[in-house]
């Protein structure tokens, strides 16, 4: 290969090289891709999901505890070396060597009472003493054992957590499933929002790029109407005033616009050297929302009201705990079977009967009000709870009234910005062509201009406020009235 050559080819790939480095990608989005996206791609959505991952797996940490448990337990081994101090039966103390092992080994299965709150177990165990200092004669190894055992805990007047948990954890898990769909209908509101950010921003650059190229399209026909004497030396000024105004309207419209497609990308997890057009949305959806249907549906399905139920039960159990601590009772039971030999195998031959019961107990007899302030404290919260999930259910009921009336406001709001932005863009070129064949002052082009933009950011506004309720009636009331379809099964999460 010729050095000319050569040079050629290192030329032509030196020359294309910086377009396969900051080639940007143009991508185009409508509002319901961008909304699919952000929840499906998003780092809220992915934080959405590990939430919902870890409240699964505390609700089957809570399952475990109705479970049984097979459990080993022992030391392996307990070694020791020393001089002991042994007091004698004159009361006087001798330092005595101790070269001894002791193991023990337990194997066991356990079974918590959720109906009474005791803990049944069944166990077998053995135990392995040398004494490495045993005189001659005497033996160095002893076991000992039990090869069946039956334990009861239980107890009595107690708190019974297990009780409670069973009411309460189902509806925590539940509410955590309804949340989580709540949270992926907030994720579209957010997203919504952010892409109107933008949208708004996109319009007002085409905007002020259009308003910049028609003021400069006027400057010519005012400098011409000038050169032979049919204006005045103001109006030219006013208009190059008017042409400044635009390039500086349309140098801020471009910051806007980079900033806000900036957060959007950030938020849905886009590449920022990606060129992003967004699409208005085109078609509105034709739906009513029923006042009363909305509100059954979020009373049915929200997880706030699930909270309701969940927060009463919260209240009571707290009365139940209190009532608890008033008396300490604890019964304990065992039935098995032990034994002791100098060998393991001996341990299971002819085994003794051993038997242990006990019950235990701690009752104030002089407290200074103690217990009565513990029960009339847990009362009065249980009291408050119930004022308060009360009031809360009936801000929750006039919160959703409150949000339908407004989004059929929005929507008929939407119809008239509609029309009146279309109205408004027909007056101004009719106004433009006027004022290019002298029939309308500048000033009357002016305010036709304004009130074009004006209604064109008022469309757009109405857009995203409609938009956003949409998502939000979703996020309330947990159905999709555009479609008739629950947005929560429980047999889907």
């Amino acid at each position: 290969m010729s050095k000319n050559l050569f040079r050629s080819i290192l030329f032509c790939f030196m020359f294309a090289l910086p377009n396969w480095g900051f080639s940007q990608e143009n991508l185009v989005f409508s509002l319901q891709q961008i909304v699919e996206r952000a929840k499906s791609r998003s780092p809220a959505a992915l934080r959405a999901e590990t939430r919902k991952e870890n409240r699964y797996w505390n609700f089957r940490f809570y399952q475990s505890n109705y479970n049984p448990q097979l459990r080993l337990n022992g030391t392996l081994p307990r070694l020791s070396q020393a001089f002991n101090n042994v007091v004698q039966p004159d009361g006087t103390i001798e330092f005595r060597e101790v070269s001894q092992n002791f193991m023990d080994l337990e194997l066991g299965v356990v079974q918590s009472i959720a109906a009474t709150g005791g803990v049944l177990s069944v166990n077998s165990s053995t135990n392995r003493f040398d004494n490495f200092l045993a005189p001659a004669g005497s033996p160095r190894t002893q076991w000992s054992g039990t090869p069946v055992n039956v334990r009861l805990s239980q107890p009595i007047f107690a708190f019974n957590p297990l009780k409670w948990d069973k009411k309460i954890e189902p509806l925590v898990y539940e509410e955590s499933k309804r949340e989580f769909v709540e949270e992926m209908e907030q994720i579209s509101q957010t997203v919504t929002q952010l892409f109107f950010d933008v949208l708004i921003s996109q319009i007002n650059f085409e905007i002020a790029t259009k308003n910049l190229k028609n003021t400069q399209e006027i400057l010519k026909i005012e400098q011409g109407r000038y050169n032979i004497g049919t204006t005045y030396e103001d109006k030219l000024l006013q208009v190059e005033l008017q042409v400044l105004q635009a390039r500086q309207d349309l140098a801020q419209a471009s910051l806007d616009l980079e900033a806000n497609s900036l957060r959007l990308k950030s938020y849905v997890g886009i590449n920022e050297l990606a060129d992003l057009t967004l699409v208005p949305p085109g078609e509105i959806p034709d739906f009513t929302v029923n006042v009363e249907e909305a509100i059954d549906y979020a009373f049915q399905y929200r997880a706030e009201s699930l909270g309701f139920d969940r927060r009463l039960l919260q209240a009571e159990s707290g009365v139940a705990n209190a009532r608890g601590q008033r008396f300490n009772v604890l019964m304990n039971a065992s039935y098995g079977l032990n034994n002791a030999a100098l060998t393991w195998v001996d341990i299971f031959s002819d085994p003794n009967r051993q038997v242990l019961f006990n019950i235990g107990f701690s009752v104030p007899i002089l407290d200074w009000g103690r217990n009565k302030a513990r029960m009339g404290q847990a009362e009065a919260n249980k009291r408050l709870v119930e004022y308060t999930v009360e009031q809360d259910m009936i801000n929750f009921e006039q919160e959703i009234f409150t949000k339908v009336r407004n989004f059929d406001m929005l929507k008929d709001r939407l119809e008239i910005t509609d029309l009146a932005d279309k109205v408004a863009d027909k007056r101004y070129e009719i106004s433009l062509r006027r004022y290019q064949n002298g029939n309308v002052t500048i000033t009357d082009l002016n305010i036709a201009q304004q009130e074009k933009d004006q209604n064109r950011r008022a469309y757009i506004q109405s857009l995203r406020d409609y938009w956003t309720a949409y998502f939000e009636m979703r996020q309330l009331t947990l159905y999709d009235f555009e479609v008739g379809q629950l947005l929560y099964t429980p047999e889907a999460l």
